[in-house]
């Protein structure tokens, strides 16, 4: 091992918590860059998705992952197997809650991370929504005695309040190891992945109830030039009434998510994109094992 080896530090960094409280926004602030989708409904990540951030003597590869819940679908229970194994294989382990969930959600999930003998950060998240110190302090006591051996990090995630801190730490208790990855990776994920969630996040914000969660989409085609990428995708609903309420009267609905992803992945790879969407039935697909394999949930 040669003596640049030795100096230099690289380890996993795991996100986990329970849905809503703001680990995908502290995820992409971490990393820099908007890997993971962000809406204010329960249930917007579905993978694990790592966004790698690397230094001169450092290398953190970190996972956000999808909130923790009580399976109703076969779909929730490959999503609950993400956030489960995010416990087993980190460095460190981000334990991330705000100042207005309850303690005690999800208690089995917490009873876990209090076993965990890796080092565990508590991110307090939302701090902006307390209206003085006092609260913070009894926010801060209250998980203290649920989490006693977790280091206490109060942040706002959407502002970027004491973000930095949270970074310094997780290097200085990253093991000595060279890089896992090249030191110019982002991301483990293809662009496929990124087309499909951005896709994903805009039906998210379109549509009410059930029916964004019933979508999953696929990119069936990704033809890309030096200047332009051509990409065909498919939105599959589980009912036939769900494929018409995403394309809307005359198509406006279906169209509109068009103009917005198209835009968002223009942003995305910097280059000029012609978007085409049809939307297909599979039904319940949320609950057959071969589907969710070919979706990419299942191994």
């Amino acid at each position: 091992m040669t003596e640049t080896t030795t100096k230099h530090r690289a380890g996993f960094v795991n996100i986990v918590g329970n849905p809503n409280v703001g680990k995908s926004t502290l995820s992409n602030r971490l990393v820099g860059e908007k890997l993971s989708i962000i809406t204010s409904k329960a249930q917007t990540t579905r993978h694990r998705i790592m966004g790698i951030v690397n230094g001169d003597d450092y290398q953190i590869v970190f996972s956000d992952t999808p909130g923790v819940l009580k399976p109703k679908f076969k779909l929730q229970e490959s999503m609950l197997d993400f956030s489960t194994g995010a416990l087993v294989d980190a460095d460190v382990l981000l334990y991330v809650t705000d100042v207005v969930e309850s303690p005690t959600k999800n208690q089995d999930f917490l009873d876990r991370v209090t076993r965990e003998k890796i080092p565990v950060l508590l991110v307090i998240n939302k701090i902006d929504l307390l209206k003085g110190n006092d609260d913070l302090l009894a926010v801060i006591d209250r998980w203290k005695q649920l989490l006693p051996q977790a280091e206490v990090f109060p942040i706002s995630a959407l502002h970027g309040f004491n973000v930095s801190s949270i970074m310094q730490r997780i290097v200085q208790l990253l093991p000595v190891s060279p890089p896992y990855f090249g030191k110019d990776a982002l991301t483990d994920r293809n662009s496929r992945f990124f087309v499909t969630e951005i896709i994903r996040e805009k039906i998210l914000l379109t549509y009410d109830k059930e029916v964004p969660y019933a979508t999953q989409v696929i990119v069936e085609k990704f033809d890309e030039t030096d200047t332009a990428i051509h990409i065909m995708a498919v939105i599959y609903v589980e009912r036939d009434s769900q494929k018409g309420i995403i394309i809307g009267r005359q198509g406006i609905k279906l169209k509109h998510v068009g103009i917005d992803a198209r835009k968002d992945i223009e942003k995305f790879f910097e280059k000029r994109v012609y978007l085409e969407l049809y939307v297909k039935v599979e039904r319940d697909w949320r609950n057959q094992e071969n589907k969710l394999r070919q979706f990419g949930y299942i191994d």
